[in-house]
């Protein structure tokens, strides 16, 4: 038995060493820091003199300038688009440029368009139909893409070039330096893709009467921009990340069949050729009708001049300056409304274009939609710049460009619709004419950072939204994107992911920044400092090209908010928020010492009868012990003391606490945030107290605080008003709550 003791105690002592070398081991092991405040100096760019460290485009800040002067003609007959085009790029850099890239974007969907080989396909074991066979198996390849005629100097020699799929080298004569021009010509042609059949963000729709509306974009060679963060801007257009471009001033005429109703980036300049006289007269009318559309085409003559087809032609001509792309559309079949904006001062034209088809829900509510976003967009960012804001109704289309931009939501045949159909129209128009200030004014590069302009967009559009109807469902809130967080990880992206390998692409490019700037306005900031570090940010960058690092300093250096913490968890990785409640714990006050207390006493060799009526102790309530009488004692020594203080102290004294909670908070989850804190007292008041997000710096895992009332509290509730997208609600509240009925979300708990 001795020996097994010994043994025993043996085996105790080797295995308290090697625990004791273990943490020893540990304390000398080094660690980089992981805080979830540290800065982030290791992941921005170094500031220079062309972008500085407090987001501001800096003294040498340079971006080039691109003059496009067009012919277009589109033939109905053929639905083919011809177009020759003279470009004027100047070179406004340090640099000397050996060539220039061009944007061939309708080249994804040519024949030879690498796009359909990069997609996973499969058989599918379900019947699939015989027009969906004779589709998918069948049918030859359109001849889509762009057919360039000649690229030619401007002396009308012949121009070497390289078209790798959707993009085209320009091999220039000699390097062209810094601060000169080169001026070429490119003619081409293509045949326009049928958007509800073929797909597309632009294109034309065939109605069953044989007419066609034409919504035409990216029909052009464009140049791809050359700036001093990427250089050549020149990554492939897959089909999904949009575009990179640069400012410049636009000469454009269109020619279509002579009875189609036709609008376009840009300033109208030949109106008396191409309107009719009882046309410019109701436009003229429309230009000082502030509170509702004037129509220039009624339902009653477009639907008169759908049942016609003429062969003859009409030019439009539109001018546009200091814009980075230009649109437009065409049809016969057009109702045309308008109305005047007033944004500080200056009149501008929200217009709207749609078939019949279209109404009524397009002639009651498109121009004012229009309206209401030039409105509430110019108050968060800056006076819209341009002359006119134009919707244009296009079927399963939402896409937007400078001044015009293709909207669905189409009602029922016989002109009913659904409360979601009106929703989707009003949400879509918003969300694409907000387009106009990001990207077409703040032009941040698409095709890299898919979320700086329809994330950034998108949330403005939650505001805007709000004030055409308070109860608009925006579907871009803390809450809404409580599901897509708690999905499994191997399906979620960081925000500040290149969007053509983005899983869940919706939600990561435009509902999860939005959501969050939404919780940085209204939870983390406030509306006042948030407003006007994003009206700066906006401001700074108007007509230029600011990058990621530019909005995370500019919001920080215009607030003097650390927001480094934020933007790391909610741009930079994939964490989520879930905070909840782990302990609460009651407290009275007593005049007898507590365990607690006569343990450190005795540690401290302190003799706690000398502190008699000095020292305040707390006990904890169990439950069934009733502590009212050494609550009234402890009271009436507290009391004794105020007694003894001055006037001006007594007065500044608050209600006296009756009632001590200790609260401990755990988050299970990897994001820091603020805690909001709901407590709801036994008569049915309620206060709000909120913790900011600061209070984690010290322990990742669990903090606490203590809750001092006057009265006793019957429930504590975290984020009452989800507002800091918490994908676990079901450890919010105390006491708790069922939570099979409190956590809708639980069965989309995070995997990996």
């Amino acid at each position: 038995m001795k020996k097994l003791a010994m043994t025993a105690f043996s085996f105790l002592f080797i295995s308290m060493s090697i625990i004791g070398q273990e943490a020893q081991k540990n304390l000398k092991t080094g660690h980089t820091d992981q805080n979830k405040f540290r800065q982030l100096k290791d992941v921005l760019p170094t500031p220079n003199n062309r972008r500085t460290a407090s987001g501001a485009p800096g003294y040498e800040y340079t971006q080039q300038k691109v003059d496009y002067v067009m012919n277009i003609r589109i033939d109905e007959n053929t639905n083919r688009l011809f177009g020759d085009e003279s470009i004027t790029y100047k070179n406004n850099s340090k640099d000397y440029l050996e060539y220039l890239w061009v944007q061939l974007d309708q080249n994804m969907r040519a024949p030879d368009s690498k796009t359909p080989l990069a997609k996973s396909e499969s058989l599918s074991s379900s019947f699939e139909g015989p027009e969906t066979f004779t589709k998918n198996n069948l049918k030859k390849p359109s001849d889509f893409g762009f057919k360039i005629e000649e690229v030619k100097n401007n002396d009308g020699s012949s121009l070497p070039y390289m078209i790798n799929r959707t993009m085209m080298r320009i091999n220039l004569p000699e390097p062209l330096a810094p601060g000169n021009s080169f001026q070429f010509n490119i003619k081409w042609n293509y045949l326009i893709n049928n958007s509800v059949k073929d797909g597309g963000r632009s294109g034309f729709e065939l109605f069953p009467d044989g007419n066609k509306n034409y919504t035409i974009a990216q029909f052009f060679p464009r140049l791809a921009v050359y700036d001093n963060v990427e250089g050549w801007q020149n990554m492939q257009f897959w089909g999904r990340s949009e575009w990179a471009l640069e400012f410049g001033d636009y000469d454009v005429k269109i020619t279509v069949p002579s009875d189609h109703i036709l609008d376009a980036t840009g300033e109208l300049q030949n109106e008396n050729k191409v309107l009719t006289r009882e046309q410019r007269k109701r436009f003229e009318k429309a230009r000082t009708s502030f509170e509702e559309p004037i129509f220039i085409v009624n339902q009653e003559e477009a639907e008169k001049a759908e049942k016609g087809s003429s062969n003859k032609t009409k030019t439009w001509h539109f001018n546009a300056k200091n814009v980075r792309d230009f649109a437009f559309a065409s049809s016969r079949k057009y109702i045309w409304d308008a109305m005047a904006v007033n944004i500080n001062g200056k009149t501008v034209m929200a217009i709207s274009l749609y078939p019949k088809e279209g109404n009524p829900l397009w002639e009651e509510h498109s121009t004012r939609v229009v309206a209401n976003t030039l409105e509430e967009y110019s108050k968060m960012t800056f006076d819209y710049p341009y002359s006119k804001a134009i919707s244009v109704h296009a079927d399963r289309q939402g896409m937007e460009y400078p001044m015009i931009c293709f909207n669905y939501g189409r009602p029922n045949p016989d002109g009913t619709y659904s409360e979601r159909t009106k929703r989707g129209m009003i949400g879509v128009i918003t969300h694409e004419v907000g387009h106009n200030f990001f990207p077409m004014i703040v032009n941040s590069d698409e095709r890299q950072w898919t979320w700086m302009d329809e994330g950034i967009n998108s949330f403005v559009e939650i505001l805007a939204e709000l004030d055409y109807d308070p109860n608009f469902y925006t579907g871009n809130l803390p809450k809404d994107i409580v599901r897509y967080m708690s999905i499994d990880q191997n399906n979620l992206s960081p925000i500040m992911s290149q969007g053509d390998y983005v899983k869940n692409f919706g939600p990561n490019a435009y509902t999860k920044p939005a959501a969050g700037l939404y919780m940085l306005r209204q939870t983390i900031m406030g509306p006042e400092l948030f407003d006007y570090a994003f009206r700066t940010y906006s401001q700074r960058w108007m007509f230029k090209h600011p990058s990621p690092a530019d909005f995370f300093r500019t919001m920080e250096d215009a607030s003097a908010m650390d927001l480094d913490w934020f933007w790391r968890g909610w741009f930079f990785t994939t964490d989520y928020n879930d905070i909840g409640l782990k302990d609460v714990k009651k407290y009275n006050l007593t005049d007898q010492p507590t365990q607690e207390a006569r343990d450190l006493a005795k540690r401290y060799n302190m003799n706690l009868e000398d502190y008699k009526g000095k020292l305040v102790f707390f006990e904890e309530e169990k439950e069934g012990v009733s502590v009212e009488a050494k609550k009234a004692l402890e009271i009436g020594v507290i009391k004794d003391h105020m007694a003894s203080m001055s006037e001006d102290e007594k007065n500044s004294l608050k209600e006296f606490p009756n009632f001590f909670y200790e609260v401990t908070f755990e988050k299970p989850g990897g994001l820091v945030m603020p805690i909001i804190v709901e407590l709801e007292y036994v008569d049915g008041t309620k206060e709000r107290q909120i913790f900011p997000a600061q209070i984690w710096r010290y322990n990742d895992k669990e903090v606490s605080r203590v809750f001092k009332t006057s009265q006793e509290i019957k429930k504590i509730t975290i984020d009452p008003d989800l507002e800091t997208a918490d994908i676990d609600t079901s450890n919010n509240s105390w006491p708790k709550k069922d939570n099979s009925k409190f956590n809708k979300f639980k069965k989309f708990k995070i995997k990996g």
